[in-house]
């Protein structure tokens, strides 16, 4: 029989692929999905996976796709949760759904992933397994032996599974295009400062204040600096412009899905800076009812990002209304980059609802004097209320 694994080539996954085999009798196939990794890593994966002895591995690129239609419907719908820029959560349905397909493809009977009990990953991938290709069994060895990260490692030692852990230093890290995640060891302690060693996206590098202006059309980013570039690339370039300025650094208390806080880090300067303009140009050109309906519609599509029901009928509902108001999310947006800062300083767009006659002091196009009769009905149930009182 044979399982198709969510492969990272990191501990957890290392160890499910030895458990697979061993306790389970399965056959196992590993899926790594390029989401943002670097080369050499892919290359290590497959390396790794071979050495234990997998019947067949697929590295996948889907970069691009995840780019194009993951990290921009996020931009277009403000995606963040808790004041984090969606990013591990972004990428696990692209994950899973490219599982499925190997797994469609194989015909192997089992689905597996690396994800512990406590975390959010075992949601998304599960919710995705299920909905793609229901009636197949899930395996999730981590969490159904209820084994800790000191367990895996002590697993993996035993077993002669290759993989690299600084002794006293056993973080959980995840990276992809939009994001970098870090946890673990004694990041748990939320009183406890992070070690500068731990981040790797945004060590302050550049001194001086950067300029740079941002293009958008139809709520997506196009261009830096007035020349047009790729998804890959501009959210690449941005990774590490706004790095060097320490822009995108996230220390924070995050509600799981399962009810659990947990201390969280991240590292996002693409994301944080491309969200930040995004906003701003939207302030620019949708209307004020437009922008407090689409708070709520974003608050709720990246709800159930986060909780990893990116099939849920309901995203689609909302990206249609997003979709909608984002035909004019056009223009140009400059941002200053500075000592972890990132400062929207201009915008500008051809959708602009806005005048600057009306809203100028030195100009008359508007009379001042007829605004009077609204502002005698403007508080009047106040105005009653006030009388009552007496």
């Amino acid at each position: 029989m044979k399982a198709v694994l969510a492969y990272s080539g990191g501990l957890d996954t290392s160890v499910c692929v030895h458990i697979l085999q061993e306790e389970y009798g399965l056959d196992v196939i590993t899926v790594t999905v390029n989401v943002g990794l670097d080369k050499n890593e892919l290359r290590e994966a497959a390396r790794k996976a071979r050495g234990l002895g997998v019947v067949k591995h697929y590295s996948i690129d889907a970069t691009t796709e995840f780019a194009r239609e993951y990290i921009f419907r996020a931009i277009r719908a403000n995606g963040s949760y808790e004041g984090y820029p969606l990013s591990t959560a972004l990428a696990r349905p692209l994950i899973a759904a490219k599982v499925v397909e190997i797994a469609k493809k194989e015909r192997a009977q089992v689905l597996a992933h690396g994800a512990t009990g406590k975390g959010n990953d075992q949601f998304r991938f599960e919710a995705v397994f299920r909905s793609q290709a229901p009636g197949r069994r899930i395996i999730a060895p981590i969490r159904e032996k209820n084994m800790t990260r000191r367990e895996a490692v002590a697993y993996a030692r035993k077993h002669g599974i290759p993989v690299p852990v600084k002794k006293g230093r056993s973080y959980s890290i995840d990276e992809n295009l939009w994001g970098r995640s870090i946890e673990g060891e004694e990041l748990e302690d939320p009183g406890t400062v992070p070690p500068e060693d731990i981040f790797a996206w945004t060590r302050l590098r550049r001194k001086k204040p950067q300029e740079l202006e941002i293009g958008f059309r139809k709520g997506v980013p196009v261009s830096l600096g007035g020349r047009s570039v790729p998804p890959v690339k501009l959210i690449t370039e941005l990774n590490r412009t706004a790095g060097a300025h320490g822009v995108g650094r996230i220390d924070m208390m995050e509600d799981r899905i399962l009810g659990l806080k947990a201390r969280e880090n991240y590292e996002c300067p693409a994301a944080a800076v491309l969200l930040a303009a995004h906003r701003q140009l939207e302030s620019l050109v949708l209307s004020r009812r437009e922008l407090r309906f689409k708070e709520a519609v974003d608050s709720a599509w990246s709800e159930l990002v986060y909780s990893g029901l990116w099939t849920e009928p309901l995203r689609y509902a909302l990206e249609a209304f997003i979709d909608r108001t984002q035909e004019r999310v056009t223009g140009t947006v400059r941002v200053r980059l500075h000592n972890r800062s990132c400062e929207v300083i201009a915008r500008a767009s051809p959708y602009a609802l806005y005048s600057r006659e009306a809203v100028s002091f030195d100009d008359k196009s508007l009379d001042q004097r007829e605004v009077e009769g609204m502002l005698r009905y403007h508080s009047l149930q106040a105005e009653l209320f006030g009388r009552l009182k007496r």
